[in-house]
Parts: C-alpha cells; structure tokens; sequence
C-alpha cells in the first residue's frame, strides 16, 4: 500500500534566479541578469514593491484581448540569454506565450532526481514525457541515467538539444523524440519496454505532431496508467507536475496512487511554490505528485 504525504515544495531561487515581488495579477522576477514582469491569475493581493520598480523591468509581458500578448523590452534586452543552476547551462528566451522556457520552481524536483539516481548506485533508465526544453532530462543524464525524452513540439526539441550542447553533455545517452506521448506509451507497452524512473509534466491542453489534441482532464489518467506499466520491478522514482489544472493536489495524488498502490512505497504530493528571498508572499505555481520506492534494508 502506497503512504501518502502532503506537503508543499518551496523554491526561493539560487544564483541565477529570484522572485522580486508579486500582486496585481503579475509577478516579478529575475532570471540570470534581466528582471521580467508576468501576469500571474494567482496573485491577486497588492505587490509591495513600488510601481517605479516594476517599470524598470527589463521586459514586460503585455496580454492583448485575448489569451495571447507580447513582451515590451528594454533596449538592452536581449530575446535569448544564457542561464545557470547547479552547473548546468541553458537558455532562457521570451516566448510568445510569457514562458522563458523554465520553470524555477522545479528546482526542488531536479535536486531531488540527481540526489535519486545518484544514490540508486545502478543503472537507471528514464522516461521523460512531455519533456519541454529538457532541463529534467539533462539532470537525470548528468547523474547516471539513461534517458529517452519525448515531446510533441519541434521547437521544445531544439530547444532541449540546444541545452544539451551549452552543459555539455552532448556525450550523455539521451534518446530524442518528436512524439505523441500517448502513442509512444502504446508502442513501448508492445515492445514489453521497461523504465525505473518516469517523469512527466503534461499541459493542460497541447497538440500532437500530427494534429492530436491533448486535455489534461480527460488524457492524463488513462496516460499515467499506461506510462506506470512501463516501470520496471524495481523503480527508484515517479514524478508528475501539473500546471494551470482546476484538479486538486489529492485528485492528482489518488490517480498516481491508483497504479502504484501494489508498489508500496511513499507518495509525496502538494503544491509548487516559489518565495521571494527577502521578506514577502508565496507564490503557488502547480501541483506535483512524487514517489519513491521503500528505501532497502
């Protein structure tokens, strides 16, 4: 029987990145040498920081009528710029849709997966689903793993390699796909493959590389249920984010929970959270579930 635990993941940033201030709908933050302003639907409390300090943002990110928007910058600001944790390299850049193609707050979870893969003292094959600019993918390289990345978008793909190219881990086994996650789920299932550690970070909504929609609600259980019948018999993790969901937490953990019950073990779950490193509010970001296997006698 799976233990549960909830508990909320704080990140209060490292060198290259620090959450200033948030409120009015926005957040505030650093990223290696530039400051962005973002909106943010959770902070809906006042920022403390006075206006003038938001205005000196590097770059702004402007929403339109719709859901879509556009960065106003700084002439010095560039559209890409190089950032660092933990001795990996990688690109930060302004997207059209307000990402920099890093999420701060799993900072917690990468310490976690090197800290895991480390200690397993064996080889360790990973599957990274929905793997984005690869970051996940790269730590579990870096500390032993064998790891196959999938996602569906082209440009994430780029994006991920080009991070493996400024680590320089470009001798790191790392399989490449450009893949609908549910079809290779199938496909691997078939092939009797097998995974110790699986990782996943789905959206709320995406589309295939052949035009196949993607709705986290109605896709997610079915998909971790397959992905969970990839694991080995003896995996060292499984970690699920979720971002921008109306799902709760528990909802998360129950259907992580519903395919691991029989391993035992312990499931971690709650909210991601980032926190300004001098004095001021927590902001949650998503929700996680995490497992881990007993630890052996």
């Amino acid at each position: 029987m799976v233990r549960t635990v909830q508990r909320t993941l704080v990140c209060a940033g490292w060198d290259d990145y620090e959450l200033l201030d948030t409120g009015g709908g926005a957040k505030l933050e650093r990223f290696g040498d530039y400051v962005l302003a973002r909106p943010d639907t959770q902070a809906i409390w006042q920022p403390r920081l006075v206006p003038d300090f938001w205005r000196a943002a590097h770059a702004t990110f402007r929403r339109d009528a719709g859901e879509g928007g556009a960065w106003q910058c700084m002439p010095d600001m560039p559209r890409s710029w190089p950032m660092r944790w933990n001795g990996l390299s990688f690109r930060s850049e302004l997207t059209s849709f307000r990402h920099t193609g890093v999420f701060p707050e799993q900072a917690e979870h990468w310490t976690w997966i090197d800290d895991t893969i480390r200690r397993a003292g064996r080889p360790v094959r990973m599957l990274d689903l929905f793997g984005y600019t690869g970051l996940a993918s790269l730590v579990a390289a870096r500390a032993g793993a064998t790891v196959t990345y999938v996602d569906a978008s082209r440009p994430a793909m780029a994006w991920a390699r080009r991070n493996q190219e400024l680590s320089g881990l470009t001798d790191r086994p790392i399989r490449w796909l450009l893949d609908d996650a549910g079809k290779f789920v199938a496909r691997e299932k078939r092939r009797a493959s097998e995974y110790d550690a699986l990782v996943m970070d789905p959206p709320v909504f995406g589309r295939g590389p052949k035009g196949e929609i993607w709705r986290f609600g109605e896709h997610f259980p079915r998909l971790f249920a397959g992905a969970a019948d990839l694991l080995s018999a003896d995996p060292v993790l499984v970690l699920v984010n979720a971002y921008a969901t109306e799902i709760s937490p528990i909802s998360l953990a129950n259907v992580v929970a519903d395919s691991l019950e029989r391993r035992g073990g312990t499931l971690e779950f709650g909210e991601l959270v980032l926190a300004p490193r001098r004095p001021g509010r927590h902001l949650p970001t998503g929700i996680y579930a995490r497992w881990s296997p007993e630890p052996r006698q």
